[in-house]
């Protein structure tokens, strides 16, 4: 038996109820508590009930011999205080277990006069006033209690556990910030991923934490300049690698737009993702390093940053801004002669791509791992006068964009969650919850159940966003990427044949009709033969020729005739630009870029 247990006890008889108590009694009583006590040791959520008591009534009170004591009443007392965690002494801890005891057993010799005094005690602090009045002073009291003990563990928990969830940011009341699809590309290493990590780091879309957790996991692989573009290559695969397979996503605010970075593969194996994410843009970013010899292999032939370059101005990009990546490398050293070398020698390129150098396009130097340039100006860098890169992004003039026309949602990708999810960016029109719409070219009237723009809940879509939804009335089998969502009014043209007029930019033999390749149009990738050669296109003049050409070769134009394996979407270029430009790829490289002019009917 512990002397510490039967201590309390007795001074509260000597003090409060100054009864006599036989010896024998009270060892009976004793070893009674003692033993019914063990088990209810754990129950610490009465802890706060005494001091509550013991402040708000005089201990010094006479106690009233014959107080109707009812064992409910303590039982209530117990869980009213159940949400307090662990606070109070030991003494505090065994008196609420008398409580306890004497709902056990109500008459035990000694016990009942320490129970009555106890009980008394009770009765004066919660029984006679209302429950209404307890309940206020306990709370209050348990309050304080709480936060004396446990308040810097509680401040903590706060610290850890707020910032985990990394939730977009609310939209707010006001009109809708301006959607802005930011497309990176460039050859692989360039540092296109860093920077996008870079970016929601700055902006403040990734914890320090947990970058400082993927530097700790980089650094054990040996690879710690790579732990920024963990924040965009989620795949363990590619963070083994430290490539991107598929196109990141994440999206950054400034106080006037909202961006989505799209993230592209740089490997020339991946190029068809790039080109799936680069239809997804309106802006593009193309990452070159200018440490020497890594410019010169993206730019030579064979080297991603060209065709990156092509494939997003066929895309639909009209912008396009060149970021001099790695200019803090001590090969570089912010220097302006290196910077105008790759400037001079992808100017002329760019040009021929189809960019206005004056316009479309605009150099800016900095470095992805170390930030400098992305949202503050560099110290060192003198020569450079413009505003670093989240700025500029900023002040671009706006991009228009058509809300009262057909909804045109070409799919990127399909899921199951609970439902049907499509994801997406609209091109065209704006959709609403519980909208009817047509998935073609199978022609399944869907229904919007519910919209995800970036991660967050909306009601309606403009064109330009990203756009999560979930569909009833469709099967995820029943969806290919290339489908496109349309409104019931105005469907989108669907077909197998088409006329297109198509520049041939790099292929070593002739192409002639009968020609295999890889059609790329919006999200749609679907394989397709050249039936025939309609005529030739002089690139200066514009004339057609008279007869047909039984052949093209490297850098000409012409109008052919394409069939598709099978039905796809499309509309001409005249009509929908974003949705009639197309790339014809095969063997791993880009052949030829085309815009559809003309749908031919099948004649079946």
């Amino acid at each position: 038996m512990d002397h510490r247990d039967t201590a309390p006890d007795s001074w509260e008889l000597e003090e409060d109820a100054e009864a006599p108590t036989t010896a024998a009694g009270l060892s009976a009583a004793i070893a009674a508590l003692n033993v019914n006590a063990k088990p209810f040791v754990p129950n610490i959520n009465a802890a706060v009930f005494v001091p509550s008591f013991f402040q708000s009534t005089n201990v010094e009170s006479p106690p009233v011999s014959d107080a109707p004591s009812d064992p409910t009443g303590s039982m209530e007392v117990a869980e009213t205080i159940a949400p307090v965690e662990n606070g109070g002494t030991q003494s505090d801890m065994v008196t609420e277990e008398e409580t306890w005891e004497q709902k056990d057993e109500p008459d035990g010799g000694g016990g009942g006069e320490e129970e009555g005094g106890e009980k008394e005690e009770e009765g004066a602090a919660c029984g006679q006033g209302g429950p209404s009045d307890e309940e206020v002073q306990r709370l209050e009291l348990g309050d304080e209690d709480e936060e004396d003990d446990d308040d810097e563990m509680m401040m903590e928990e706060e610290e850890e556990e707020l910032p985990l969830p990394k939730v977009a940011p609310a939209q707010p009341n006001a009109p809708k910030k301006e959607h802005v699809n930011v497309v990176f590309i460039g050859h692989v290493d360039a540092g296109k991923s860093t920077i996008g990590g870079q970016i929601m780091y700055l902006t403040g879309m990734v914890e320090k934490r947990t970058l400082e957790k993927y530097e700790r996991e980089a650094k054990e692989k040996n690879r710690e300049t790579w732990y920024l573009s963990w924040a965009l290559d989620t795949n363990q695969e590619e963070r083994d690698k430290g490539k991107t397979v598929e196109v990141g996503r994440a999206y950054f605010e400034t106080e006037k737009r909202h961006f989505t970075i799209l993230d592209a593969p740089g490997h020339k194996s991946f190029v068809p993702n790039m080109i799936g994410g680069a239809s997804q843009a309106d802006l593009a970013v193309l990452v070159i390093s200018a440490r020497k010899g890594e410019f010169e292999t993206g730019f030579e032939k064979g080297g991603q940053t060209r065709e990156h370059a092509m494939l997003a101005k066929t895309a639909g990009v009209k912008h396009l801004i060149v970021l001099v990546n790695k200019m803090d490398d001590p090969t570089v050293n912010w220097s302006l002669d290196r910077y105008e070398e790759c400037k001079e020698k992808l100017v002329p390129f760019l040009k021929k791509v189809g960019f206005n150098p004056k316009k479309d396009i605009y150099f800016m130097p900095c470095s992805g791992l170390t930030g400098s340039n992305l949202k503050e100006p560099v110290p060192e860098c003198t020569w450079y006068t413009g505003l670093p890169f989240i700025s500029h992004l900023d002040s671009l003039p706006s991009f228009t964009r058509t809300s009262d026309g057909p909804v045109r949602l070409p799919i990127v990708d399909k899921y199951k969650d609970m439902g049907t999810v499509i994801l997406g960016k609209l091109e065209c029109g704006s959709i609403s919850k519980a909208q009817q719409l047509v998935m073609m070219p199978n022609r399944h009237t869907v229904e919007v159940l519910s919209l995800l723009s970036d991660d967050v809940e909306t009601d309606d879509a403009d064109p330009g966003e990203n756009l999560k939804l979930r569909l009833k009335g469709i099967e995820e089998e029943e969806i290919l990427p290339g489908f496109i969502l349309c409104n019931a009014e105005n469907l989108c043209h669907s077909g197998r044949t088409f006329d297109a007029q198509i520049v041939i930019i790099e292929h070593k033999s002739i192409i002639c009709p009968g020609y295999n390749a890889v059609l790329h149009i919006h999200t749609c990738i679907e394989e397709v033969q050249i039936t025939a050669l309609i005529c030739l296109v002089d690139k200066k003049s514009g004339e057609k020729s008279k007869t047909r050409p039984r052949f093209v070769k490297q850098d000409q134009v012409c109008i052919a005739r394409l069939r598709a394996a099978g039905t796809i979407c499309l509309e001409t270029f005249k009509d929908f630009p974003q949705m009639g430009r197309f790339t014809l790829r095969d063997e791993g490289k880009t052949i030829a870029i085309g815009k559809v002019l003309k749908l031919v009917p099948d004649k079946d």
